[in-house]
């Protein structure tokens, strides 16, 4: 029976990639780096993240850096994020239905509690800022660790491949939303547990696990 439900951040809870794509053209001639045009956007999101580096002429290793650069810049930008529809009706149902919840996430911890409190949501238990871009499953396994949780008791929801990717190597199941960063057919490669094209189908999930 599921305790926690863990959320990835950007793409699962807030609709921030138009503040990261603006940020991070911002930050291009700094990487030596290609600028990301509109018309790619939809190409990009079809991308593993070597074929986006690729497309975009960066460094892979550098992305840890370019992350900590963007959510400095972010966070001028906190004001014009938005919850995705239906995601606050979810968290608030999944509280009042007694789950615990938590935040799993390469964006700061600062920049999330300042989302949560703009949009009036007191209720999430914690907050993990992920230090690796690519090592989010090290967090949850620590969470599930300090917590004294089965694996389980543990879901994760998250719209990228690399959070399916974590989920698995947690050992936790894992919700892929549809209306993240990610397209389906990369998502559908990794197998995640469970694929979902609306909030509610959340909730229903973590009920009858």
């Amino acid at each position: 029976m599921v305790k926690y439900v863990l959320f990835d951040f950007d793409g699962t809870l807030v609709d921030s990639l138009n503040i990261v794509i603006e940020v991070y053209n911002q930050l291009a001639g700094k990487y030596e780096a290609k600028k990301i045009e509109h018309k790619d956007i939809a190409h990009i999101k079809g991308l593993s993240i070597t074929e986006k580096a690729k497309f975009l002429d960066f460094k892979i290793y550098k992305f840890p850096l370019l992350a900590l650069d963007i959510y400095k810049l972010y966070k001028h930008s906190i004001k014009d994020l938005f919850l995705f529809d239906g995601i606050k009706a979810l968290l608030e149902e999944l509280n009042a239905c007694g789950f615990q919840l938590a935040i799993v996430s390469t964006n700061s911890e600062q920049n999330i509690r300042e989302c949560l409190e703009h949009n009036q949501i007191d209720f999430i238990n914690e907050i993990i800022s992920s230090n690796n871009m690519f090592g989010k499953n090290e967090d949850i396994k620590r969470f599930i660790k300090k917590h004294k949780l089965k694996d389980s008791e543990v879901i994760y929801v998250g719209d990228e491949v690399r959070d399916i990717i974590a989920g698995k190597k947690s050992g936790v199941k894992i919700i892929w939303v549809s209306w993240g960063y990610d397209q389906i057919d990369n998502a559908k490669k990794e197998q995640p547990n469970y694929i979902v094209h609306n909030s509610h189908e959340i909730l229903s999930i973590s009920q009858s696990i």
